[in-house]
């Protein structure tokens, strides 16, 4: 402690920095950007000819190399700083966006032959994934930096409503977009992060994760004692198994729902590809009102993030069970033409998806040392990518079967969730009314 009051450059760099709505503001436009792409992914992929399962490989190209490089990104940014990462990822990503864009637009116009279209929005999108995937890691671990532990879940449910905001954000505006030129929407989203950039560039000071655990660990900062060594996290650590599982669940739901909503919309309710587009923005919009308001719940309400996750898991299981309901025998011949009670399922999942995703990383933040955020973030978003590769091939593959059946596995594998968040939830409060710390 004394080496602590004797620097005051060291005292500067662990101060507490203003820098949580900046962090907000990258996670709003990121998701606004990724989630563009997804609300016109189907009807892209009709106008040039392809399948719909080719629509769910762009995705899940995406997925493998957020799989492959989230944990890298995480660990990148423990050792050289969340600032200069997140700005080299940005610039990376917005520079593919506009490459995606600009083909896309090409092929709507002068259309090439399948394969190439195929390999246009498959690799491009991949390497989209691979950019991306820096953005919710680092911004999670940099929330986690600054927030003690206990007090995480309330933080990551704001960074978690800047993510349902750009949920909404991105497909409603884009699907508007799409309405009058599908290329044009791809070029908006390629803006996004370029204002992410200048925001960071602008406001977001530069931290130094291992700064900050030597001040949580005061006894062990001497001179001549460094700073703990960034640990080997990864997805074999016994202290990320549940958040591991919780994420990889919450993100198959999700990808399901991005891979097949736009198809299911057309599908039931006899669309064209431009009402298609423009109800899928719907449908993700109404999820995304559900993530917003769950999450300005949970800012308010200090609860465990164990108790968050299980509320969540059930409620989100409800609304996806809900959304392949027999609406029209439910309610009425006179409903079966109408958006509005599938519109409303959307919205309770969303409301569970919200409580799902902030309690898993606060969740994971609170099972790690300060100067192994970055890591246990990029090991907890590589699940995610992981996800993102099952989900959107299991979504198309099983839609071919029956529309219901993507949505029945989402519904089974959230229970399953539940049932496993109680078994830790029970043990967490057995533990803590022995004494016995876990």
């Amino acid at each position: 402690m004394a080496a602590l009051e004797n620097n005051p450059q060291l005292k500067q760099d662990l101060k507490p920095k203003p820098q949580l709505w900046v962090l907000n503001f990258v996670a709003l436009v990121g998701t606004m950007a990724i989630m563009s792409f997804v609300a016109v992914v189907g009807p892209v992929a009709r106008l040039l000819g392809l399948a719909d399962w080719h629509a769910g490989l762009a995705l899940t190209a995406g997925g493998v190399l957020w799989m492959l490089s989230a944990r890298r990104w995480g660990k990148l940014s423990d050792k050289v700083g969340r600032k200069r990462v997140l700005l080299i990822s940005l610039a990376a990503y917005a520079i593919t966006y506009l490459v995606l864009a600009v083909s896309v637009d090409f092929a709507l116009t002068s259309p090439p032959a399948i394969a190439v279209s195929l390999a246009i929005l498959v690799g491009t999108r991949a390497l989209v994934g691979l950019f991306y995937a820096a953005v919710p890691t680092i911004t999670a671990a940099a929330v986690a930096d600054q927030v003690a532990p206990g007090k995480r879940a309330s933080a990551m449910a704001k960074l978690g409503t800047a993510n349902a905001i750009g949920l909404v954000a991105g497909p409603m505006l884009a699907g508007w977009i799409a309405m009058f030129d599908m290329a044009l929407a791809l070029y908006v989203a390629t803006a996004m992060p370029v204002l992410a950039m200048i925001m960071i560039a602008w406001k977001l000071p530069e931290t130094k994760p291992t700064l900050l655990a030597a001040a949580q660990a005061p006894n062990t900062l001497t001179p001549t004692k460094p700073a703990a060594k960034i640990a080997k996290v990864d997805i074999f650590d016994s202290r990320l198994r549940l958040p591991l599982a919780a994420v990889f669940v919450a993100l198959v739901a999700v990808a399901i729902t991005q891979a097949t909503v736009g198809f299911l919309v057309i599908d039931r309710f006899s669309l064209s590809l431009s009402e298609g587009a423009k109800t899928a923005g719907y449908a993700l919009t109404a999820i995304g009102g559900g993530l917003i308001f769950s999450q300005s719940l949970m800012m308010r309400i200090q609860w465990s993030p164990t108790r968050w996750l299980l509320i969540g898991c059930f409620l989100a299981s409800a609304g996806f069970g809900a959304v392949v309901l027999p609406w029209a025998t439910v309610l009425g011949a006179a409903w079966s033409p109408s958006v509005w009670p599938m519109l409303s399922a959307f919205v309770l999942a969303g409301m569970g998806m919200g409580l799902v995703r902030p309690a898993v990383q606060a969740l994971t933040a609170d099972c790690v040392e300060a100067h192994e955020q970055g890591a246990a973030a990029g090991t907890v978003a590589s699940m995610q990518g992981f996800a993102m590769i099952v989900g959107p091939l299991a979504g198309t593959l099983l839609y071919r079967v029956s529309p219901a059946a993507p949505y029945s596995l989402v519904v089974g594998l959230l229970l399953l969730l539940a049932v496993a968040v109680w078994r830790h939830h029970a043990r967490e409060v057995s533990h803590r009314n022995t004494g016995v710390i876990s």
